[in-house]
């Protein structure tokens, strides 16, 4: 039975994380392209990313990608914790999406602070660790060669 939600419509067994993927692509009424892309870190059901790795991964990603890309809407954390999903506006090319995520990374190994991680900006400003992003975004950036492939034995 087709569901409404698209990755509920995914076999989560049959992917192989790292990778990166159009999820979704809806056509606004006045012809603006909306593209959502799925990008898994961890391999579901198997793996997942420590909530505050995420949260400060999710923190860092936000603030620092808008510095690759004008395009750029949301990113947010799937509720699984395996991955995130990445936004954007009148961009459909996932070569330049994978570009802007690894120097995104990069950005991230290097971070001192993660942003927004105070009481003021953040809903839940204790559970941060930077180090762990940092963790995350490395073991990502380590596959880079892999992003591309979402299928095993593609």
């Amino acid at each position: 039975m087709k569901m409404n939600v698209e990755s509920f419509n995914l076999d989560h067994t049959k992917v192989e994380a790292p990778y990166i993927r159009v999820a979704d692509k809806k056509i606004g009424p006045n012809g603006d392209v909306i593209v959502k892309y799925d990008v898994r870190l961890k391999q579901p059901n198997q793996d997942h990313m420590e909530m505050a790795a995420l949260h400060s991964l999710e923190h860092l990603t936000a603030e620092l990608i808008r510095n690759h890309a004008d395009y750029i809407v949301d990113w947010s954390p799937m509720g699984c914790q395996t991955g995130f999903y990445l936004t954007v506006l009148n961009h459909e090319d996932r070569e330049e999406i994978m570009d802007v995520l690894e120097a995104t990374m990069k950005d991230v190994l290097v971070a001192t602070e993660v942003p927004a991680s105070n009481p003021v900006q953040c809903g839940w400003a204790a559970n941060h660790t930077l180090s762990g992003a940092q963790a995350l975004a490395e073991e990502f950036l380590s596959k880079r060669a892999e992003w591309g492939n979402v299928f095993a034995g593609e």
